[in-house]
């Protein structure tokens, strides 16, 4: 029994694993994309370099308040909680699957008050005894061989989803930080239109008041006044709008700073406050699949998904069973020891799944079926990191072509605007070339400030999509 027992293990140890052996996505690569740079008229340039992505990135915008935030939301988003007590949770679970490997050990102690019948022969020596104690006190070892490296396999599926939970954890600060300074750039841009929108309401209340003088002399009629009243009117409705959307942005920073809604916030940068970082990352398929937390958790999906096509063969192939028990038993708990009580078993035994109403066929192929799900999952994945690179950089182009539009603009529609309201102290101009004006002032300013906040909210875009990751442990 015991050169059983040795063969046996010995035979668990160099057993073979079952499972698929090509775990290869075949995902297509883009074309070579060479680095960049993007430098309008209007603003600062960039330049798109390969090379790691900083996991303190944020700071390159160069604002205290803005780091102060992002240190805020790391410690108390909800959503990074969700992720951390997924991944200690996985970590155990895996954890509990590698003792499948080990033997299992029990102890088990049982005190017993008989009374038997006189008819029957009782279980102590005396036969004139009826009414006794049984005291049992045993060691039980049991452990299943490995052969075909089912229970391995289990162990690799645990530890795959506790790497899907640690890169969901990663992804998950990622994406707060990131959400975080996209929310605060829009309450800035928004605070910035309600600034402007607020100072195109009081040139329009100036030109409403100069109508009414002029209205007064004879130059103007009553038409000419309502129109600038309604020019008016239509500026006030629009600032309520804004108004609306820069409380939400605020409400959207709380949240992810697990702060209430209604609540005080950490002082909130402007726009003007953040930097615009000179360099950006640019990066490489490679490095994309390397870092982006996305990418990761998918392969360790389809790692784990590889191992559970492992776990459903080896159900079908047969499994060992060892087991040894050693103990005592004795009427007195003083005596399960003594010469003649103790006892001992082995027992060992193979078990080979013959008719299961084909279940165990069926369990492999949606094993099988969930390994190709995986397969187009992580292709999946890298494909969307290839286009969020190739749309971000795209975006930092476009916005340097907008912002030096909005720029010229601005400029313009600043000067003739001026030009106007001159005409207007002189009593020389029209009602449409004064109202043609106003509106095109008002609206070119609200566009330079969105063509900024753009220029900011697509380069956290570019290091966002390049897997610009947070400081984890």
């Amino acid at each position: 029994m015991k050169r059983l027992l040795l063969a046996l293990l010995a035979g668990s140890v160099s057993a073979c694993a079952v499972g698929p052996r090509d775990l290869d996505p075949h995902v297509a690569l883009p074309p070579p994309v060479k680095p960049q740079s993007f430098a309008p008229r209007a603003g600062e340039a960039q330049v798109a370099q390969t090379g790691t992505v900083a996991s303190d990135w944020w700071r390159a915008f160069g604002s205290a308040d803005l780091d102060a935030l992002v240190n805020e939301a790391l410690g108390h988003a909800t959503d990074i909680a969700v992720a951390d007590a997924a991944l200690r949770q996985a970590r155990e679970l895996a954890g509990a699957a590698g003792g499948a490997a080990l033997p299992q050990v029990d102890a088990s102690y049982q005190a017993q008050r008989t009374r038997v019948s006189k008819a029957l022969a009782p279980a102590v020596t005396d036969a004139s005894q009826y009414l006794y104690s049984l005291h049992t006190a045993q060691v039980t070892v049991s452990y299943s061989p490995d052969v075909f490296g089912g229970t391995h396999a289990k162990i690799r599926s645990a530890r795959a989803a506790a790497d899907v939970a640690r890169y969901r954890l990663d992804a998950a600060r990622a994406t707060v930080v990131s959400n975080l300074i996209q929310a605060v750039i829009q309450r800035a841009s928004l605070a910035d239109q309600i600034e402007a929108a607020r100072a195109s309401l009081a040139v329009n209340r100036d030109i409403l008041q100069a109508q009414r003088r002029r209205q007064q002399l004879g130059a103007v009629g009553e038409a000419d006044v309502a129109t600038q009243q309604t020019a008016l009117a239509t500026a006030e409705a629009a600032l309520p709008a804004l108004v609306r959307a820069e409380a939400h942005q605020r409400v959207v920073i709380g949240t992810l700073l697990g702060r209430a809604a209604g609540g005080d916030l950490p002082t909130l940068p402007t726009l003007s406050a953040l930097s615009l970082p000179r360099e950006v990352p640019f990066a490489l398929p490679s490095d994309l699949v390397a870092r982006r937390p996305d990418v990761r958790a998918a392969r360790a999906q389809l790692e784990g998904a590889g191992a559970d096509v492992g776990v459903a063969i080896a159900a079908r192939l047969p499994s060992l069973q060892l087991s040894a028990t050693a103990g005592g038993e004795a009427q007195h708990l003083f005596d399960l020891f003594q010469n003649g009580n103790p006892f001992w078993a082995l027992l060992g035994g193979v078990t080979q799944p013959i008719f299961h109403g084909g279940a165990l066929r069926h369990q492999q192929h949606a094993a099988e079926a969930a390994l190709d799900g995986a397969k187009a999952q992580y292709r999946a994945a890298v494909l969307q990191a290839f286009g969020d690179v190739s749309d971000a950089l795209s975006g930092l182009r476009t916005d340097a072509d907008a912002l030096d539009a909005a720029a010229r603009a601005s400029d313009a529609s600043g000067r003739a605007l001026g030009f106007v309201r001159r005409q207007l102290a002189l009593g020389d101009v029209g009602t449409l070339a004064l109202l043609n004006a106003t509106a095109a002032d008002a609206q070119a300013r609200a566009q330079l400030i969105q063509a900024r906040a753009a220029r900011l909210a697509d380069t956290v875009a570019v290091f966002q999509a390049a897997g610009g990751g947070v400081v984890t442990d």
